[in-house]
């Protein structure tokens, strides 16, 4: 058991980076107080719940430097971004891509509205953030959780006014898009992995992975059965002279995923150790090329696409009967096995959000406006990276392994010149928040 005052002090020394970027002094004694807020005992992790566990005289300092203290998210931002890095970042990371839905009653809170609640299946009242997290050896770091603006909110000004929304944030955009801006940021705070993963929410967005492939980045992701794709052996052919037809054609026609792998061979793969045993599942991937180039006529049918990237098509039979499908742009020379736990992985960022609403109550917060919905995502994404620093030095302590200790940290914060191994604990082995004695100092 780590005492109170022990695990407040080590918070305040991993904080300090974030610290000198918020400069002015009663935001720089508000952050900690309010990250303890979030990890320490208690079910309810708003503003005033909070303050009153943590003995202070009222909610008003904690409420202001929430939701109406003018500073600047970025700079925090890009340094949860480094030290994401730091934790678990490099080329055998990943990055994981998703998005997790807050229900709300009412309309008035920034963003909210009948749309699709991941967290409960269906359609339902609720603000959707798209989330980024650095992911590896199953040890998952979000480094971004940007609001969602549906049309209803994009298209009616005097809403986004009353909800302190920035004129940046008012043009229309999707969950890609916003994603794709958002890889950008990471990336540019210094944010390294192999490869990005998301869902078919993601992955049925021909744009959404040509911008990946656009930025040089390897990728795979969840897609529709139905989505078209040739051989790969496809080629183009040039219309006869003595034809009207003006365009190439291809010498075959596009077929959906799941009409390409039915006759495919498929095997079972065991892509990792859960608590209950092996995780296994039915594999079988394709080579193929995507069905995402120029849009035309192709054998007399209109609106088809000319083959674009070569990729894998992977198809998943699992236990329960279901099948999914994936798309992904990793060399040709990757194995089944080597595909399916790159898929697989994207399991760590559900980990991550589960992490966030039910340890640090991300979903919490009771206030309406844009800017204090997004730092106190903001403050609740550092308390999980401070907490993952935790578990992967009690992880490496436990196996005399390179150790992330706060006696380490001053060479980090002196510009991180070396990295030290990280320590891979699977999921089980790793401390849970409950081992911490979390009564405040």
């Amino acid at each position: 058991m780590v005492s109170g005052a022990r695990w407040r002090m080590e918070l305040e020394r991993w904080l300090a980076p974030f610290l000198e970027v918020l400069g002015h002094p009663a935001r720089r004694a508000m952050c900690p107080l309010y990250v303890a807020g979030l990890i320490g005992p208690g079910e309810r992790k708003s503003i005033q719940p909070m303050a009153e566990r943590l003995g202070l005289p009222s909610h008003d300092a904690l409420h202001h430097f929430i939701a109406g203290g003018a500073w600047d998210m970025e700079p925090l931002e890009a340094v949860l971004a480094a030290e994401a890095d730091w934790l678990v970042g490099g080329p055998e990371a990943y990055l994981v891509i998703d998005d997790t839905a807050l229900p709300k009653k009412g309309r008035a809170s920034v963003g909210v509205a009948p749309q699709y609640a991941t967290v409960l299946g269906k359609n339902a009242n609720c603000q959707t953030l798209v989330s980024l997290t650095l992911a590896r050896a199953e040890v998952p770091v979000p480094v971004a959780l940007r609001l969602f603006l549906p049309e209803s909110w994009i298209s009616d000004p005097a809403r986004l006014d009353r909800a302190g929304v920035p004129e940046a944030w008012r043009t229309p955009r999707t969950k890609p898009e916003l994603a794709l801006a958002e890889l950008d940021r990471v990336v540019a705070a210094g944010a390294r992995f192999g490869t990005v993963l998301a869902d078919a929410g993601y992955g049925g967005s021909a744009s959404f992975r040509q911008g990946l492939s656009a930025r040089g980045l390897h990728w795979a992701v969840g897609i529709p059965r139905i989505l078209k794709v040739y051989p790969a052996d496809v080629t183009l052919l040039a219309p006869p002279p003595s034809s009207r037809r003006r365009l190439h054609e291809p010498d075959q026609l596009s077929r959906s995923a799941e009409e390409i792998l039915a006759d495919a061979p498929w095997r079972t793969i065991t892509w990792r150790r859960g608590t209950k045993g092996r995780l296994t599942a039915r594999f079988a991937a394709v080579r193929i090329r995507v069905a995402d180039g120029q849009a035309q006529q192709i054998g007399g049918r209109p609106a088809q696409h000319l083959p674009g990237e070569e990729a894998w098509v992977v198809g998943e039979r699992r236990a329960s009967g279901e099948t999914k499908y994936h798309l992904s742009n990793l060399p040709a020379d990757t194995g089944l096995k080597a595909l399916a736990g790159a898929i697989k992985a994207r399991w760590s960022c559900e980990q991550a959000h589960q992490q966030l609403k039910e340890e640090l109550g991300l979903d919490h917060f009771e206030g309406r406006s844009w800017t204090g919905l997004h730092r106190h995502a903001l403050m609740t994404m550092l308390a999980l990276a401070f907490l993952q620093h935790r578990r992967l030095a009690e992880a490496g302590r436990g196996k005399k392994a390179g150790r992330t200790t706060a006696a380490a940290q001053p060479a980090r914060r002196a510009g991180r010149p070396r990295r030290p191994p990280t320590p891979r604990p699977s999921a089980a082995a790793m401390p849970a928040l409950s081992q911490m004695d979390q009564h405040p100092a």
